[in-house]
């Protein structure tokens, strides 16, 4: 039996006939872009994310677009039909099309989708919806995993697209069973520091698309608005002349962005040195400063460090290794680099600069946005073309960039 009930039978790939997938598209690119070309009918799509961090805004904006080319029912389990109203009247104009329901039992929910039938679903969130005919408490493992059956059967047959909010855990990954996640086409997270303003929309499942790809967004008075250049927006309030700064040229997903690593070595009045990261791992962090200090001759072990992403943004590949070795080391000199240059590469125990991904990506998005040099792995250079205006030079050793540099 296939998800819609029908009795199936095996085929010969060649003889399956393939369709065009008809995506709706909403008036965000970000939230398009992420779903790999807008909304897949039929599609049950998770959004997970941190208490506060704009889950319903999100939903509730996507709502309010999609209402103008299809009926919308939004069902919340966790505030009343008036609250809803109010953000709603915050976000903009409310189509008619758009059905409020708050609800937690599902036979009520299914009996609703059966009336109205609409075209998108919204459950807001799925620990608060249960099925009466399982045992078990709201959020409990088989109460989420007998609704998320149910919705997967309603988006099947029916041809709805279904939205579900997913609470996390302290760890933040997803609450309730790990098969959540395997049950439903779509995986987003939607994540961001709650005393910065950006958020960032990533898929780490799509069954109709990358998941690579990203969406950053700017929480604002009247909701979330995209941010169309999001370099632009992490570097704009970086000191000339300071200091234990570097810039490097990151990838979220297909997407280049440049952010400032921003790191303050200071002699430690105690014993053990410490080291704190924000918006960096800190086991890659503790790697670079051991390497900089075997390799390089910079003698760390008696100095604090305490190393941050600016902008709140999390880097976490491993091309961020020569920027951050060089923002330490700008620090522990006190020399500032030149803040038309950028970096980019992998390090390796030895002090080798290894190649990266995506080099022709990033050094285009550094050109685009007035730097003069980066540093590259040499080995990265094969074979691309770089635009003119901007000195790329190709480097192999960690030692090497630090003597260029200061």
């Amino acid at each position: 039996m296939s998800l819609t009930g029908e009795k199936t039978k095996p085929m010969k790939l060649a003889d399956v006939t393939s369709i065009n997938v008809h995506r709706t598209k909403t008036e965000m690119e970000e939230f398009n872009r992420v779903l790999g070309g807008g909304v897949v009918p039929g599609s049950l799509v998770l959004i997970g994310g941190d208490p506060g961090i704009g889950k319903s805004t999100l939903l509730l904006q996507v709502s309010t677009q999609l209402s103008q080319v299809g009926t919308v029912l939004y069902v919340s389990g966790e505030e009343s039909a008036q609250q809803i109203k109010l953000r709603a009247e915050r976000l903009g104009d409310i189509d008619s099309e758009f059905y409020l329901y708050a609800e937690t039992n599902m036979q009520s929910v299914r009996a609703e989708v059966e009336r109205i039938q609409p075209d998108f679903l919204i459950i807001d969130s799925i620990q608060t919806i249960m099925s009466p005919e399982i045992s078990g408490m709201q959020g409990s493992v088989s109460q989420v995993r007998e609704v998320t059956a149910e919705l997967m059967q309603l988006a099947k047959t029916n041809n709805i697209a279904i939205f579900i909010v997913g609470h996390v855990t302290k760890e933040g990954t997803l609450a309730g069973p790990r098969m959540l996640e395997h049950m439903v086409d779509t995986v987003l997270y939607f994540e961001g520091e709650r005393h910065h303003t950006f958020r960032i929309l990533r898929a780490v499942k799509n069954r109709f698309g990358s998941t690579n790809e990203i969406g950053i967004f700017e929480m604002q008075s009247g909701g979330l608005v995209e941010v169309l250049n999001p370099s632009q927006v992490f570097l704009e309030e970086r000191l000339d002349g300071a200091t234990g700064s570097s810039i490097v040229v990151t990838m979220e997903g297909t997407r280049p962005i440049l952010a400032e690593v921003q790191a303050l070595v200071t002699p430690t009045m105690f014993g053990n040195a410490k080291r704190t990261t924000t918006g960096l791992d800190f086991n890659r962090a503790s790697l670079i400063m051991a390497v900089l200090e075997k390799r390089a001759g910079l003698l760390l072990q008696n100095q604090d460090a305490y190393l941050k992403s600016a902008g709140g943004v999390k880097l976490d590949e491993p091309a961020i290794d020569l920027a951050v070795a060089v923002a330490i080391a700008s620090s522990y000199k006190d020399k500032p680099t030149n803040p038309q240059e950028c970096f980019v590469g992998e390090l390796g125990l030895t002090g080798e600069v290894r190649r990266v991904n995506r080099i022709e990506q990033r050094i285009n998005e550094a050109a685009k946005l007035g730097f003069t040099k980066i540093y590259v792995p040499k080995n990265s250079l094969t074979g691309i073309s770089t635009p003119s205006g901007i000195e790329v030079v190709g480097v192999s050793t960690l030692s090497e960039v630090l003597k260029k540099v200061f």
